[in-house]
């Protein structure tokens, strides 16, 4: 008989099922966690932005070369500053493809036609590669490709109707044609043959097809949101054309007819008009600031013209009146005499232009001669209780030597504060060389001071404003 310890493990079913149990859960955990990753086995941590992250979900797979080298471990959405969104992937790949060159492209792939995707990295040949924790930027996608659902999605309604009435309008402009179409094919030949030469042309580098067709990309890009606006134009001009059809014959048809000659004529006429372009377009330039003044004007020059037409249906008669007059002022100036005269009084206005620009300014700033005239109106019509001013009245003399009732020997000058003599026989009055003052009239009296000539100090540079 065999003792009871003796069997061990292989002896006791239930530490042999609790091994089996925990054998099952060990290998189910693993097989559960396989896509993220075995436990306790390093990995090389990569993050990258995207543009789209769609259909991608945790777990995918990530591949280099067509060969599995890590997951998807999170994704996640983020917003740009313009307001647009991208995908931000974390991808737990193997440490193999540690470091990845900076160079490498990244790409959202289709494994199945039922929508599963996978990331494709394409490994660059850079000297420098990313850390661990390194993010790829957007400018390392591969544009989005086109997806199958996508294809499928472009025959909807509209556009499976569109490719029936194709269909049908081909099959009835094809039918009963086979033998024009066998003529046109055999034609063909001559048309390929000399389109060797075009193609060896566009294919060239020096041509540069593609930057042209790159050049139409970026101008339809351009043009796209106004899109419906040239609709609009393209519908409008239909309107515009269907009413220009009514005129088109004889009207338009006779005016392009006609155009070549007139073109022919101005292309002659052109050359001789040219200087006088040229001196219109100085004179428009020249008219310029005038014509930027004349709308202050025009409301003037608008009354001007209202008042002035009445007078203008005078003219006439007015014209007639004056012809005498014209034709007696051009005998006397063909005068050999009135020539003669003229330059005499020219030599005279030369002559007494010193005289009268010194006497000038007793007119014109201090307006003596006006006020000589108006006080001299005056003179028997205004006074005092003794009588106007014309009368002789007796007036006492200071007393003391040489005063102004007796003849002197010299100025009167004192004792007494009366007896001095104020006399300004050349006032100033503002002409060339003189103080800027009017002393007549102006100048104050100086008690007990004798004054013969002009007044200490600047008087006032007017006077009393005739009425």
């Amino acid at each position: 008989m065999r003792g009871r310890g003796s069997g061990g493990i292989a002896g006791n079913p239930v530490l042999i099922g609790a091994a089996t149990t925990l054998v099952i859960i060990v290998a189910v955990f693993l097989a559960y966690n396989a896509n993220q990753g075995l436990p306790f086995v390093p990995t090389y941590q990569l993050e990258a932005d995207v543009p789209s992250g769609a259909n991608l979900v945790r777990g995918n797979e990530v591949r280099v070369g067509g060969a599995r080298v890590g997951t998807v471990d999170r994704i996640e959405a983020r917003r740009r500053p313009d307001g647009t969104n991208y995908a931000h992937l974390v991808l737990k790949l193997d440490k193999a493809v540690d470091p990845l060159p900076r160079d490498s492209r990244i790409a959202i792939r289709s494994k199945s036609a039922l929508g599963l995707k996978y990331v494709e990295i394409a490994r660059g040949e850079s000297g420098q590669g990313f850390a661990d924790g390194d993010t790829m930027p957007l400018s390392a996608s591969v544009p989005d490709q086109v997806e199958f659902d996508e294809v499928i999605n472009t025959f909807d309604d509209r556009t499976r109707a569109g490719i029936q009435g194709s269909l049908d309008g081909f099959g009835t402009a094809l039918a009963g044609r086979g033998d024009s179409l066998n003529a046109a094919i055999g034609a063909f030949r001559p048309l390929l043959r000399d389109v060797i030469p075009v193609a060896q042309n566009l294919s060239s580098r020096s041509t540069d097809l593609r930057g042209l067709v790159r050049g139409l990309s970026r101008a339809a890009a351009e043009v796209g949101p106004v899109a419906q606006t040239q609709a609009d134009l393209f519908a409008n001009l239909d309107t515009t054309f269907t009413a220009l059809n009514q005129v088109a014959r004889p009207y338009i048809q006779d005016s392009i007819t006609e155009g070549g000659p007139a073109l022919d004529a101005a292309v002659r006429s052109f050359r001789v008009q040219q200087p006088f372009l040229r001196n219109t377009a100085g004179l428009f330039a020249e008219l310029q600031p005038g014509a930027r003044a004349l709308w202050t004007a025009a409301p003037d020059l608008a009354e001007a013209l209202r008042v002035g037409t009445p007078t203008l249906r005078r003219a006439p008669a007015l014209n007639q009146r004056l012809e005498p007059v014209f034709t007696t002022l051009q005998a006397f100036a063909e005068d050999p005499a009135v020539s003669r005269g003229i330059r005499r009084l020219s030599e005279t206005a030369r002559t007494l232009r010193p005289t009268l620009e010194y006497l000038a300014p007793a007119q014109t700033t201090c307006n003596y001669v006006s006020l000589f005239f108006r006080n001299i109106a005056s003179v028997i019509s205004e006074g005092d209780a003794n009588g106007t001013w014309q009368r002789f009245i007796i007036v006492a003399t200071p007393s003391g030597p040489n005063n102004e009732g007796l003849a002197s020997s010299k100025p009167a000058d004192g004792p007494t504060e009366a007896n001095h003599l104020h006399s300004n026989p050349y006032p100033n009055t503002a002409a060339p060389g003189q103080p800027k003052e009017c002393e007549a009239g102006n100048e104050v009296y100086l008690r007990g001071k004798t004054i013969i000539g002009n007044v200490p100090g600047t008087q006032s540079a007017t006077t009393e404003a005739t009425p």
